[in-house]
């Protein structure tokens, strides 16, 4: 029932595209070495504060006959972390690059992995604070290797890149950048905290509800976002009451694999429209950025298509994520507001004035947000009244 809709006003062409390459399953991290071999013999290892997860890799590599060098990403890649790397990785001659740790160090990885090879500017290719230009030269080849479930972005095309300069998070994006092989291994998430559990896990449902109400929704990405979100729902709680949960572990690295695909083939909406500005300005982490603004911005979005398009397809959408979400074959929009709510709620989330926000900084955040890509597959175009008062209710 959920392609139904495709038939009536609904657009048939799409593009898919994602990694060359995905293995799924607990374990099959340890493949990591074997499959470095094939893209070459000296590797540059992208990973975070916390090395719990390199010194296996290592072994893995050496056992295939492949070196490597370290470079470390302290917290979420800015410009001038990636210039860093860059300079490592050509410096070290590496001819692939590995990403180990959270979507900030996969996007770390990408962006040196797509720099090392283009000449010039970094700003060269940069979104909205750039010039935005095509990569001239293919990246190394990368090889993600995701320790969270939440960010997807070992399927997706773009690195996130932080400029303090301009207080921003922007995008260098290019299908080019998509990994070569992205391992899933849900036993590499069975460490992190609750509170990074809560985050990256809500950023995963975020980004499994913003595609399929998108205005770039299609049917192949519909299918994935129904079954993330089913698994989300089902395992979301349990992975954060007991990190040791197996199967809940591996349902949110489903889920979170199954966000990355929708996202980079049906776009997001004003949730991460805000996130990246936010983020940017006031040094918070992504995942609870999204999870703060997640049931704002669905309740906004959902009020507005009611008030002015109440015939639009896409508020059906609404009503199905919602029956998603609660399991209720009758379960209303405002239905699933209070499931939002109480999840948020239940998981801890900070509220955006727990990172330095406050009401005199609405109209700089309500601007930057309006001028985020990812505010262009937003179900419809918020007013400024709608987005001030999605910032209060998440404040």
């Amino acid at each position: 029932t959920f392609l139904l809709a495709h038939k009536e006003g609904e657009r048939m062409t799409f593009e898919f595209a994602t990694a060359q390459r995905i293995i799924f399953g607990d374990g099959v991290a340890a493949q990591a070495g074997i499959l470095a071999a094939a893209f070459g013999r000296n590797a540059l290892i992208v990973a975070g504060r916390n090395l719990r997860h390199v010194e296996p890799l290592q072994a893995s590599l050496a056992a295939a006959g492949v070196a490597n060098a370290l470079f470390t990403v302290g917290g979420e890649p800015d410009v001038a972390t990636v210039a860093d790397g860059v300079a490592v990785a050509r410096d070290c001659q590496v001819n692939l690059v590995i990403g180990i740790g959270g979507g900030s160090v996969v996007d770390a990885g990408k962006a040196i992995a797509a720099l090392a090879t283009n000449q010039g500017d970094l700003y060269d290719y940069l979104e909205v604070i750039g010039r935005a230009q095509p990569l001239n030269a293919p990246p190394l080849p990368f090889i993600a290797i995701p320790s969270t479930a939440g960010t997807g972005s070992e399927v997706t095309r773009n690195a996130v890149l932080a400029s303090p300069e301009h207080r921003v998070k922007v995008s260098l994006r290019s299908a080019a950048m998509l990994p070569r092989v992205a391992l899933v291994d849900p036993e590499l998430t069975h460490s992190l905290p609750p509170a990074q559990t809560a985050a990256s896990g809500l950023d995963a449902l975020t980004q499994l509800i913003e595609p399929f109400v998108s205005t770039r929704a299609n049917p192949l990405v519909d299918a994935i976002c129904k079954d993330g979100i089913d698994h989300a729902v089902r395992a979301l709680r349990r992975a954060y009451a007991d990190g040791s949960d197996a199967e809940a572990r591996r349902d949110m690295a489903f889920a979170s694999l199954c966000s990355g695909l929708a996202l980079a083939n049906a776009g997001l909406g004003a949730v991460h429209g805000f996130a990246g500005p936010f983020g940017g300005a006031y040094g918070a982490p992504h995942g609870a950025v999204c999870a703060a603004l997640l049931a704002p911005v669905f309740a906004t979005n959902a009020r507005a298509l009611i008030a002015r398009a109440p015939h639009s397809p896409l508020l059906d959408r609404f009503r199905r994520v919602a029956v998603m979400l609660t399991g209720h074959a009758d379960a209303t929009l405002e239905d699933a507001v209070v499931w939002l709510q109480s999840l948020t709620r239940d998981l801890a989330i900070p509220p955006l004035s727990a990172y330095g926000y406050r009401s005199a900084d609405a109209t700089a955040v309500v601007q930057a947000a309006k001028a985020a890509s990812s505010m262009k597959a937003n179900p419809l175009l918020l007013t400024d009244d709608e987005l001030y008062a999605i910032l209060a209710a998440a404040a």
